[in-house]
């Protein structure tokens, strides 16, 4: 296994996730803002790292696993913890939509690699956009100064949704026929 600079900024948002979550639950008023910096840096990190393997040739096996290992583990615990802060339905179904289609994905991945089509679900731009706007939500809903920033992280959960759900239409439609033609 080979460690460089990528996959040590990789493994490190996986370390982070502990203090993550302590930070979201510390009880004082800086809190908040603590939790919501830690998710930004990881956030950061998360492009910082592929930027950075491609730009200086150093992807490596390992780092191309755990790469989207570390993005979807840190993503699900900020939308529990979010959706548990808010304890309601409107904030719940919108982040179980989100994990759902992350575990759907990786498992339709992984089948498609197996009838060696792995490149038909390759990420595209639309998930790009989801990402970066699912990001933008859970710093506002983790921070949650003030009620505007708290009501534009809860609009760009719900564009971060119908995103979720349109990439995930796209990469099932694009997988279709290999679904189909492959005797189960």
């Amino acid at each position: 296994m080979q460690l460089n600079i990528p996959t040590y900024l990789t493994l490190f948002r996986i370390v982070i996730i502990p203090f993550f979550v302590l930070t979201f639950y510390l009880p004082f008023q800086g809190g908040a803002l603590a939790s919501a910096l830690i998710f930004f840096i990881a956030a950061v990190t998360d492009w910082l790292d592929g930027f950075l393997a491609r730009y200086w040739k150093q992807t490596t096996s390992f780092g191309a696993f755990i790469d989207p290992v570390a993005d979807k583990v840190i993503v699900a615990v900020a939308l529990v913890l979010v959706a548990e802060h808010f304890h309601t339905y409107w904030i719940t179904l919108p982040a179980a939509t989100i994990i759902t289609r992350e575990i759907c994905l990786s498992a339709l991945r992984e089948w498609m690699a197996k009838v060696s089509k792995r490149r038909n679900v390759a990420v595209t731009w639309i998930s790009k956009v989801k990402t970066t706007t699912q990001m933008l939500a859970l710093v506002g809903l983790l921070w949650r100064p003030k009620e505007l920033v708290t009501l534009v992280g809860i609009i760009a959960l719900y564009i971060a949704t119908i995103l979720t759900l349109w990439s995930m239409f796209q990469y099932l439609c694009t997988a279709w026929r290999a679904m189909v033609r492959k005797k189960r």
